[in-house]
């Protein structure tokens, strides 16, 4: 089929590209010329695996092509997808400023009888909203129905959830344009579930909310491990064999960030607050998460004190690993807390540098390699379990450090390996390693 794609941020890039894999004829469209012209090339804006590659193999296929011609990009198109950003606004609700932009667009330009699929993540309703912006703007005497099938896909694996997902939600209230969307996404091969269309805008907000609640509710236990001596990962693991739990989010750590749940949280609280219910477990989800993301500094506090013309060295910039995604990360909290206490702070992420260096604070200072980072430091902060960080040397921290503390954010190591070492180690919900050395707090 032929498919336009509104929006090339990372849902609708990477549901562009793989629905072109999968054999339709997409063309993307976005009004940043100079992000179309480098896509055009077969060059991605975001990183993401596997992406660029698959962009250039279906760009010289002729199945993949990028435009900012909104006129251009409908013409004779089958579905068109909307997937632009819904930012967060002040209150926490989402601003549908860009979807209801794009819902005029359509109107005014759409020559044929066409399917919207807002792939977006919108609050309840917001399909009825934009059918009858459309409806109401339509120049052309055509017919366009409009279906919500949210993405569920994960920043990092984003590919390959696309063609092994658990599920693929539609929500329509025309049978003929749900199944046409079906049929669509027929070639992934993944279980389709028809719903609604209110209750397919909820199955979105529902589900990140469940999961950001696991995530915090973990990060709650780890802080009670730590005070009465227990390892949260082998409660996690104890937790995760019930079938009912599951063993997926329960990786305790230093909070969430990054696109979605921060942001779909607050927007399901004040979707909640429109219908005077007063949300109270998910604030409590929003809350934890907040204190969680300062955690590593209060432990680093703790052994040092007084920072002030300390080298603090921070691994990790990302809120995820594989990604470069800076968007509600970890990294924002703590080196702002760092510059604040007047550390010098020295930073290393394998991919996101470039696009951290307009986020943090001027103060901080990049390195090439965790290494060079490390080297010199008085305390080492782990904030993203990337793999490059994950494989350090650990006799590196013993060597090259003036003072072997290492806080780890994410439990990269395991503590059998650092009782071998030299190394004071503190991680998130398990024991300390090697007693504390007091020369630290001189």
């Amino acid at each position: 089929m032929k498919v336009s794609v509104v929006g090339t941020g990372y849902v609708g890039l990477v549901t562009g590209v793989s629905l072109s894999e999968v054999g339709h004829t997409v063309t993307c469209i976005d009004i940043d010329i100079d992000k179309v012209n480098l896509m055009q090339d077969g060059i991605s804006p975001i990183y993401e695996p596997g992406l660029s590659d698959m962009m250039s193999k279906n760009i010289a296929l002729d199945r993949l092509r990028f435009t900012t011609n909104h006129e251009e990009g409908f013409k004779d198109t089958d579905v068109i997808y909307i997937a632009v950003g819904t930012p967060e606004k002040k209150d926490g609700s989402a601003n549908l400023s860009f979807v209801d932009q794009v819902a005029k667009e359509i109107a005014n330009n759409v020559k044929q009888d066409t399917v919207v699929v807002v792939k977006s993540t919108v609050p309840v309703g917001t399909n009825h909203r934009v059918q009858q912006i459309i409806n109401m703007n339509l120049k052309r005497d055509v017919t366009v129905n409009v279906v919500s099938n949210p993405e569920f896909l994960k920043e990092g694996s984003a590919i390959f959830d696309s063609f092994n997902g658990d599920r693929i939600v539609i929500g329509a209230d025309d049978s003929s344009s749900a199944e046409l969307i079906e049929e669509i996404n027929k070639p992934f091969g993944v279980p389709v579930f028809r719903t609604d269309i209110r209750s397919a805008e909820m199955i979105k907000y529902a589900s990140n909310a469940f999961l950001a609640t696991k995530i915090s509710f973990i990060n709650e236990i780890s802080n009670i491990c730590d005070r009465v001596e227990a390892n949260v990962e082998d409660v996690a693991k104890g937790m995760g064999l019930d079938k009912r739990i599951g063993n997926q989010f329960l990786n305790a750590g230093i909070g969430y960030g990054g696109s979605c749940f921060p942001k779909d949280t607050k927007a399901l609280i004040q979707i909640a607050g429109n219908v005077s219910y007063d949300f109270e477990l998910l604030k409590g989800v929003v809350n934890v998460n907040k204190k969680q993301q300062g955690l590593i500094i209060d432990k680093l506090i703790e052994r040092l004190p007084v920072l002030e013309g300390r080298k603090i060295a921070v691994l990790g910039l990302a809120f995820k690993p594989n990604t470069d995604d800076m968007r509600e990360a970890a990294s924002i909290v703590v080196t702002n807390r760092l510059i604040e206490e007047k550390a010098n702070v020295v930073a290393f992420d394998p991919i996101a540098n470039e696009k951290a260096k307009d986020i943090l604070p001027q103060e901080v200072v990049y390195e090439e390699t965790p290494e060079e980072a490390i080297r010199n430091s008085d305390a080492v902060l782990i904030l993203t379990e990337w793999d490059e960080i994950k494989n350090i040397n650990l006799s590196i921290f013993e060597n090259d450090m003036n003072y072997p503390l290492v806080i780890d954010g994410r439990n990269c190591f395991e503590l059998n390996e650092m009782k071998k070492k030299k190394i004071e180690y503190h991680s998130i919900g398990r024991p300390t390693q090697t007693e504390k050395m007091n020369y630290i707090n001189v």
